[in-house]
């Protein structure tokens, strides 16, 4: 093989789909080197990858072999939708560059910032059918130069109706490059629960119901690192070796979890 390949994956929940994704990477992604590499580092397996989630919101939500804990995936979903670390916005100082919830709802420009999920959100109220309703986060006057340029895009949302009073609210989001393995579920979770949240205010907006619709997520590369090659074969081990229920997690098991990084986010806050 010597291009870049591309592969297209569907699933109808979003563990089926990552899980699916990240294993046809594995098997039919090209090998190539990262600007990361350490010397002895085996080649990464690179991919275009399309992933198709039929049905975000249905359970089970959660894969049980996503590199984190449940308290971590609770804390980035607050990160992304909520913007709690927000704050943590330093570059000055050496600290975070950005958050994607900072460039989708403040991203900076000359004279002011600009709410992007607003936008978006008064744009599928006012034009349930426009094409114009996204968000970015590239700011080509300083990611080229830092460290940790973002990996999301860019996010494209369109209505569907359903009936006189039902819509769908479709969303594309866009990377520029993405770690399969560890970073692309945490990624999804709380980018479908986002597409959840900005549904439940177009519906408001709209005075109809706007249900959550298929998620279609776009990695220009979608990749597992040389580095960590022996630990995505644990991972591949389990997937063949157990059920579907059995790799997986409904949302409802997690509530505690998600409760105690709530506690955790609380302190946090106090100092």
């Amino acid at each position: 093989m010597n291009e870049i390949p591309v592969i297209k994956v569907e699933g109808a929940t979003l563990p089926e789909a990552w899980e699916k994704a990240v294993m046809a990477t594995w098997k039919d992604g090209l090998d190539i080197k990262t600007e990361y590499d350490k010397q002895g580092d085996p080649m990464s397996k690179d991919c275009t990858m399309i992933m198709v989630v039929n049905d975000p919101m249905k359970e089970p939500r959660i894969h049980r072999a996503f590199p984190g804990g449940l308290e971590d995936l609770e804390i980035y979903r607050q990160e992304v939708v909520f913007g709690i670390h927000d704050h943590w916005i330093n570059p000055e100082e050496g600290k975070w560059t950005y958050t994607y919830h900072q460039r989708l709802t403040s991203f900076p420009t000359e004279d002011k910032k600009v709410d992007q999920i607003g936008y978006i959100i008064k744009k599928l109220i006012q034009t349930p059918y426009s094409r114009r309703a996204q968000g970015i986060t590239w700011n080509p006057g300083t990611d080229p130069i830092t460290d940790d340029p973002p990996c999301l895009q860019r996010i494209w949302c369109r209505l569907v109706k359903l009936s006189d009073k039902k819509y769908s609210l479709n969303m594309n989001t866009h990377w520029r490059s993405r770690d399969a393995f560890k970073a692309s579920f945490m990624n999804i979770f709380a980018l479908t629960d986002l597409q959840r949240m900005m549904a439940e205010e177009i519906a408001k907006g709209l005075g109809a119901e706007v249900s959550v619709g298929r998620y279609v997520d776009i990695s220009d590369s979608f990749h597992i690192y040389g580095s960590y090659h022996e630990e995505f074969k644990k991972f591949q081990k389990m997937v063949e070796g157990r059920s579907f229920e059995e790799r997986t997690w409904a949302t409802e098991f997690a509530r505690p979890f998600f409760e105690d990084a709530k506690v955790k986010l609380e302190s946090e806050k106090r100092g």
